[in-house]
C-alpha cells in the first residue's frame, strides 16, 4: 500500500511552518520532526498540568493519569509490560546508569563485549568497565562492509562473558543486523545483550520480547516524540540489578533505574507518538481495537514500505558514481534509510552546499569514531548522511539525487 504523503505531512506542523518552506530535511537520523499530537500534549501539560503529579487536585490527577498511560501505551506497542519500559533523559544517560548497575553487578575478571559499529552512547560506558578491573573484548566489523559478522562473536564468547551490547542498525552502515541470532548466541554463552535501537525506531517500533533482548533502549525526538529516551528492561534483569534510585523506590521498577524522576510534561506527551501511530493504523483500514502489537506490526510495514521504495533510487545513483563511496548494503529491504558516503569533496563543503539549495544534511562522524576508523576514514573528516522517514515523498528524493549529481 503506498503511503498518503498529504495525510501523513498534514500530521506534522514542520511541514506547515513559513520558516522551513522549500526545505527538504534529510538529517532525521540526527532528529526528526515532532508530530503534532505530541506537541498538542506537550502544550496542554504545560498549560493546565504543570504541577506534580499523583497528588489529590484534580489536575494533579490527570497529570499522573497521562503520564501512566504513556508509559502502558507505550510498552504495548513495544511487547513489553509498562513495569519493563522506564522513560530517562537520554538514551545515553540511561546506558550510563545501566553501566552502573552492571559494574556492580559483575566481579572483575568477568568479560564485556561490545562492537565498533555502535554509537558511542551504546558502547562507551561499558568500554570504560575495562578501568574497573573487566576485560573488554571488541567484535569488530568487516573494514571493507562495515557489517557485524555473528560468526566473529561465537570467537569472543567465553564462560565469563557477562554482557554484549550492540546496534539494531548502525547510524552509519544503517544494515538491518539479525538480533535474534545474536541474542541467541549470547545467551547460549549465558550473557546479558543490551541492544541500541536509535537508528531502527524511527522506521517503525520493534516487537522486543519476539527479539528476546534483556535491554532495548531507543530515543523518542527520533521517533517524532520529545527528547526522551525509553529503555526495556526485562523484569529479571531489573530484579537482580542493584537499585541506581532513591532507596525507597528500591521497589518500584520503573524507578530503579532513574536516579532522578522524570521529566512529567515529556512523559506525558509521549502519548502523542502513540496517538500518531494509531491515526496512520486506522487511516490505512486497520481495525482500531486491534491489539497494540498488531497495530504496531501493521504501521512498522507500512513505514518501512514506503521508505525502501524510496531509498532504492537513491542507493543505486550512489552505487555507480564515481566520485563516491556508499558505505553499507545496496539493497533497501536490508537497511534503514539512513545513507553515509565517503566523497570526494570534503563532506562538510558538501552538506554547505546541500544547504544553500534548501537540503538539509549533515557531515561529520556522528559519535561513531570507532566504525569511521574501522572503514578506513578520517574521523575528523567524516562522512556526508542522508537520513529521512516515511513522511519524505518521493519528490525529495529525486531533488537530492539532481543536487548530489551536480555537486558530486
Amino acid at each position: 500500500m503506498t503511503l498518503d504523503s498529504p495525510f501523513v505531512r498534514s500530521c506534522f506542523p514542520a511541514f506547515a511552518e513559513p520558516s522551513l518552506e522549500g526545505w527538504a530535511h534529510f538529517e532525521n537520523a540526527g532528529g526528526s520532526y515532532a508530530c503534532a499530537p505530541v506537541i498538542e500534549q506537550l502544550n496542554h501539560y504545560y498549560t493546565a498540568l504543570k504541577l506534580q503529579p499523583y497528588a489529590w487536585s484534580e489536575a494533579s490527577i490527570e497529570a499522573g493519569r497521562r503520564m501512566d498511560s504513556a508509559r502502558e501505551r507505550m510498552a504495548a506497542w513495544l511487547n513489553v509490560t509498562p513495569d519493563e519500559c522506564h522513560f530517562g533523559p537520554s538514551t545515553s544517560q540511561q546506558t550510563y546508569v545501566l553501566a552502573q548497575a552492571f559494574r556492580r553487578h559483575f566481579s572483575p575478571g568477568d568479560e564485556v563485549i561490545v562492537t565498533n559499529q555502535d554509537h558511542e552512547a551504546n558502547i562507551g560506558v561499558f568500554r570504560r568497565l575495562g578501568e574497573e578491573g573487566f576485560t573488554v573484548r571488541e567484535w569488530q566489523v568487516d573494514p571493507a562492509t562495515g557489517e557485524l559478522d555473528p560468526a566473529d562473536l561465537e570467537k569472543l564468547l567465553a564462560d565469563r562473558t557477562r554482557l554484549v551490547c550492540f546496534t539494531h542498525a548502525s547510524n552509519i552502515v544503517a544494515s538491518y543486523n539479525p538480533v535474534r541470532d545474536i541474542v541467541d548466541r549470547a545467551h547460549e554463552a549465558g550473557a546479558i545483550t543490551v541492544v541500541d535501537g536509535v537508528s531502527y525506531c524511527g522506521h517503525g517500533l520493534p516487537d522486543v520480547t519476539a527479539m528476546g533482548t534483556d535491554v532495548y533502549l531507543f530515543s523518542l525526538y527520533k521517533v517524532y516524540g520529545p527528547h526522551q529516551g525509553v529503555m526495556t528492561l526485562t523484569q529479571a534483569l531489573n530484579d537482580a540489578l542493584p537499585n541506581q534510585g532513591h532507596y525507597f523506590n528500591n521497589a518500584k521498577p520503573a524507578a530503579r533505574m532513574l536516579p532522578a524522576g522524570p521529566d512529567h510534561a515529556q512523559l506525558a506527551a509521549s502519548n502523542g507518538v502513540i496517538d500518531y501511530f494509531e491515526s496512520i493504523h486506522r487511516h490505512y483500514g486497520g481495525d482500531p481495537s486491534a491489539p497494540a502489537l498488531e497495530q504496531s506490526a501493521h504501521v512498522r510495514k507500512l513505514f518501512q514500505d514506503h521508505e525502501h521504495r524510496l531509498l532504492q533510487p537513491l542507493l543505486d545513483f550512489l552505487d555507480a558514481h564515481p566520485r563516491a563511496r556508499l558505505i553499507g548494503r545496496t539493497r533497501a529491504e536490508e537497511r534503514a534509510p539512513t545513507v553515509a558516503i565517503d566523497p570526494q569533496r570534503h563532506p562538510i563543503e558538501l552538506a554547505e552546499a546541500l544547504a544553500e539549495r534548501k537540503i538539509g544534511a549533515s557531515a561529520g562522524h556522528f559519535y561513531a569514531p570507532r566504525l569511521i576508523e574501522a572503514l578506513g576514514l578520517d574521523p575528523a573528516r567524516g562522512v556526508l548522511r542522508l537520513s529521512f522517514l516515511h513522511y519524505t515523498e518521493e519528490a525529495e528524493v529525486r531533488r537530492l539525487i539532481d543536487a548530489l549529481d551536480e555537486l558530486l
